[in-house]
């Protein structure tokens, strides 16, 4: 299989402590250099979340504004995508960041159990957040916690409230959401198929599952998320050292599976990004 594989590396996320692994980058100049890491390893993608000083998630854009600038002077050409995830803020405050015109901007089109509470994204919030990346020419990343997520996505697609070729990023294994299950990984990618024959797609495995869904989103000829944001151990006995050895895990199922690793150029080609 020849077609680049597009590795996302989720650096940061809205649950993970220092408590937990104290290789999470919380600060602006530490999420910087764990990205350059990954970036380096192989990672096209990041996929980024701010934090206040006491580590707890924020939607700050003045925060995202920082970040934006050292990612673009320290990885020049990766592709930055911003959350606008439901941990980090509710309303339209989730969205204060796209002002900054991110190449790209997660969005979760439907709502679903999380591991304590509801994630929550009414119709009109999404319309809304979708609204504003046409506005500012931000390629939306869908994220699907549900098979109705794609549905709903593929429906925003054809009547244009999701312009151009979908991205849509399966994320199995959530608390109270979608398993991590084969038949149902098989059963989104012959879903995506059918009602979007264009579109690109990737997986997220979260906690344990995370090199399980790496494996099969790389053998299935998809591109895949790896990151201390889904997952903080290496294995059941260990934390992982860095977002760049978890980066350089996917890269090793890559070569095992003949898929060479997307450059940042071959990325923004397979997505239809601006250069950079």
């Amino acid at each position: 299989m020849t077609k680049p594989c597009i590795i996302c590396v989720a650096i940061t996320g809205s649950v993970p402590r220092k408590k937990d692994n104290p290789a999470v980058p919380i600060t602006i100049e530490e999420q910087v250099e764990s990205t350059q890491a990954a970036f380096e390893a192989g990672a096209s993608i990041c996929h980024a979340h701010v934090r206040m000083e006491d580590e707890t998630p924020t939607s700050d854009p003045e925060r995202f504004a920082r970040l934006v600038e050292g990612l673009k002077k320290h990885c020049p050409g990766m592709i930055i995508q911003l959350s606008t995830g439901g941990r980090s803020g509710a309303g339209k405050t989730r969205g204060g960041m796209l002002p900054l015109r991110p190449d790209m901007a997660s969005l979760s089109v439907g709502s679903n159990n999380f591991p304590t509470r509801v994630y929550e994204n009414p119709p009109d919030l999404v319309d809304w957040l979708a609204s504003e990346m046409r506005t500012y020419e931000i390629k939306p990343e869908i994220e699907a916690f549900d098979l109705s997520h794609i549905f709903k996505a593929a429906e925003m697609n054809r009547d244009g409230r999701i312009p151009g070729k979908l991205y849509v990023q399966f994320v199995m294994g959530v608390k109270n959401a979608m398993p991590c299950d084969r038949n149902v990984f098989d059963y989104y990618i012959e879903t995506v198929k059918r009602l979007a024959p264009e579109a690109e797609w990737c997986a997220a495995g979260i906690g344990r599952h995370q090199v399980e869904v790496n494996e099969w989103s790389i053998a299935a000829g998809g591109h895949t998320r790896t990151g201390l944001e889904d997952n903080v151990r290496w294995d059941k006995d260990s934390l992982a050292p860095s977002n760049a050895a978890l980066v350089t895990r996917a890269v090793d199922l890559c070569e095992k599976y003949e898929r060479p690793v997307a450059t940042w150029q071959q990325a923004r080609e397979i997505l239809g990004l601006r250069a950079a």
